[in-house]
C-alpha cells in the first residue's frame, strides 16, 4: 500500500540496510540531464550543460551562469554515485561536510544506500531513450559524431568506475539507438534491432511508433535526416572499444569494486568540489596506501579525472603531489589515442585531461 500504510513498501529510501539494490536514477539524471518525463533536449554532465550549451530557444535552461551552478549542484549526485550512493557519506566542499542523506535530489535525500551492493548505477535501460538517443536529442547540434561518441564513452566510464553494481543497457557499447522511441517494448525488431556486425546502430530507420511519440515527431524528424547524426562502423567499433577497455580497468582493481560502506568511506575522496571548482570535471582518488586492511596489491592509488568540457583542463591539487601517478596501462595501450595525452606533473600536483575524456591514473604498490 501507498505511504507505508501496510508496513514499509520496497521505495528506495526504505531499503538501506536491506541489501537489495535499486536503480540510482541520480547519477542517471545527472549525467544524462532532466529526466524521463522532461524536455529530452534538456543537458547534463556529459551532455554539456554548462560546458557546450545547446541554445535551444524556451527550453529553460538559463545562461551560462544558471548552467553552471545547476551543473555544480548536479555533480553531487554524480560524486555520491561513484562512492556507492551512501546515505551517511561525507562529501567535502571546500571547509564543509554534507553527508549523502543531506544533499537533495527532486526534494528527497540523494544518498540513500547503506552498502554498495544497494546502488545499481546505470545511465541507460530498456525502457526511455537508449544513452545514445538522449544524447542525439541533447548535444548542441553543432557538436561532431565524434564528440557524440566520446559523450557516450563518459557516460559508460561513470557506470563503470563507480561503487555498486554497474548496469548497461543491451547495446550501451554499440551506440544503440532505438531512433529516439521512448518505449520500445511493443515496436518490435525493427526499432529493437541490435547490429552485432558493427555497421549499424539501427539510428535514421524511421519514426518511432505513434504512441508515447506522436507528440515529439515533429521535432523527431529533422534529427533523424540529418546525415551528420548517423554514426560510422568505425564510431561503432571504437564505442565497442572503449567499453571494453573500461571493463578490463574495472576488473583490474577491487579498489572499483569496494564491499562496504565502510571501506569506501576510508578509502574514496573527491577533489575539485568547492564552488569555485572548474564546471564539468570530477576528480575522484581512491586510495589503499597505509590503511590497516589492503585491498589491492597492485595499485596503492587510483586518480580519475572525468571530464565532460569539450576543452583540455588542467588541474591543480597540493594533496596529490609527489606521488608515483601514471596513466593506467590499460588506457595508455588501450583504444582511445586522445587520453593518451593526459599528463601528472608530481612537482606541482597538476593534471591535464582532454575534452570528453576519462583519465585514470594509477601509483604501483611500494
Amino acid at each position: 500500500m501507498a505511504n507505508n500504510r501496510r508496513g514499509l513498501n520496497a521505495s528506495q529510501l526504505n531499503l538501506a540496510g536491506t541489501g537489495l539494490g535499486s536503480f540510482n536514477d541520480r547519477l542517471r539524471d545527472a549525467a544524462r540531464g532532466g529526466n524521463p518525463f522532461d524536455d529530452r533536449r534538456l543537458q547534463g554532465f556529459i551532455t554539456g550543460l554548462g560546458t557546450a550549451p545547446n541554445n535551444v530557444p524556451g527550453l529553460g535552461q538559463g545562461d551560462l551562469a544558471t548552467q553552471r551552478s545547476k551543473l555544480i549542484s548536479q555533480s553531487r549526485w554524480i560524486r555520491l554515485g561513484l562512492a556507492g550512493n551512501l546515505r551517511d557519506y561525507e562529501l567535502v566542499e571546500g571547509n564543509r561536510k554534507t553527508r549523502g542523506d543531506a544533499v537533495i535530489y527532486n526534494g528527497r535525500p540523494a544518498g540513500y544506500t547503506a552498502d554498495p551492493q544497494e546502488n545499481v548505477i546505470y545511465v541507460s535501460a530498456h525502457d526511455n531513450e537508449t544513452l545514445f538517443d538522449k544524447i542525439q536529442w541533447a548535444a548542441p547540434i553543432s557538436a561532431t559524431m565524434t564528440e557524440r561518441v566520446r559523450m557516450n564513452n563518459l557516460g559508460i566510464s561513470l557506470v563503470m568506475l563507480g561503487q555498486g553494481i554497474p548496469f548497461f543497457h543491451a547495446g550501451d557499447d554499440l551506440l544503440r539507438s532505438k531512433s529516439l522511441d521512448r518505449d520500445s517494448y511493443n515496436s518490435g525488431d525493427w526499432f529493437n534491432r541490435l547490429d552485432f556486425t558493427y555497421q549499424s546502430n539501427n539510428w535514421g530507420i524511421g519514426l518511432p511508433p505513434a504512441g508515447p511519440n506522436r507528440d515529439r515527431w515533429s521535432l523527431m524528424k529533422p534529427l533523424l535526416a540529418n546525415p551528420a547524426l548517423q554514426p560510422t562502423p568505425a564510431d561503432i567499433a571504437f564505442a565497442r572499444d572503449y567499453f571494453r577497455d573500461m571493463l578490463r580497468i574495472r576488473r583490474s582493481s577491487p579498489l572499483f569494486r569496494m564491499r562496504t560502506a565502510d571501506q569506501i568511506k576510508a578509502r574514496v575522496a573527491f577533489y575539485n568540489a568547492s564552488l569555485d571548482q572548474i564546471p564539468g570535471l570530477i576528480v575522484m582518488e581512491i586510495s589503499d596506501q597505509d590503511k590497516t586492511e589492503s585491498l589491492d596489491r597492485q595499485f596503492a592509488r587510483i586518480v580519475v579525472l572525468f571530464n565532460a568540457g569539450p576543452q583540455p583542463v588542467t588541474f591543480t591539487e597540493a594533496k596529490l603531489r609527489g606521488l608515483k601517478l601514471s596513466l593506467h596501462p590499460i588506457q595508455a595501450g588501450g583504444s582511445d589515442p586522445l587520453v593518451k595525452q593526459s599528463r601528472y606533473d608530481a612537482a606541482t600536483g597538476s593534471f591535464s585531461v582532454p575534452g570528453r575524456t576519462t583519465a585514470v591514473f594509477v601509483a604501483l604498490d611500494a
